[in-house]
């Protein structure tokens, strides 16, 4: 499962729009935990997309984020744990693109929906099986808990 704050889930969506009808991207920081089975975001750091084709269906995080982040990083408690990127009028599902670029198969990879401009869903997936597929995992923000948001409602007294 991933974790991040809602807001850092509204700047990934922010971003995704603001790009649209381009795709945006950038690196997610934060820590892996239980063998690889939990990340947590601590930091969400948007990248220019640097595609040299089509920014609307392909995207290339600049590579020097990359290296600055590794050297903020080195040492401390966080590390790069994952890529974001948004699809624009698709899903918000991995392409053939994406596992034919996938790279460090240690990496989680959000994808943000955008339809008409506006983002719609945002999955959370990691590669598996040699990087040979992806694999969808659970997505929750922070203020995330079980059971119902509010109160059931009786339909019959209104109450």
């Amino acid at each position: 499962m991933i974790t991040l704050a809602p807001t850092q889930l509204k700047l990934i969506s922010d971003l995704a729009e603001a790009a649209y009808p381009a795709e945006c991207c950038g690196l997610l920081v934060g820590q892996c935990a239980n063998a690889g089975d939990t990340w947590q975001v601590t930091k969400v750091e948007p990248s220019d997309n640097l595609a040299s084709d089509d920014r609307n269906d392909r995207f290339e995080i600049d590579p020097r984020l990359r290296l600055r982040l590794q050297k903020e990083l080195r040492n401390g408690p966080d590390d790069v744990i994952g890529v974001y990127h948004s699809h624009p009028s698709g899903p918000a599902q991995p392409s053939q693109t994406d596992l034919d670029n996938g790279w460090e198969p240690e990496l989680i990879w959000l994808i943000t929906a955008v339809v008409d401009g506006q983002a719609t869903q945002t999955t959370a997936h990691r590669l598996v099986d040699q990087a040979s597929k992806f694999e969808e995992i659970p997505l929750r923000t922070s203020d995330y808990h079980e059971g119902p948001s509010r109160p059931p409602v009786d339909m019959i007294s209104g109450t």
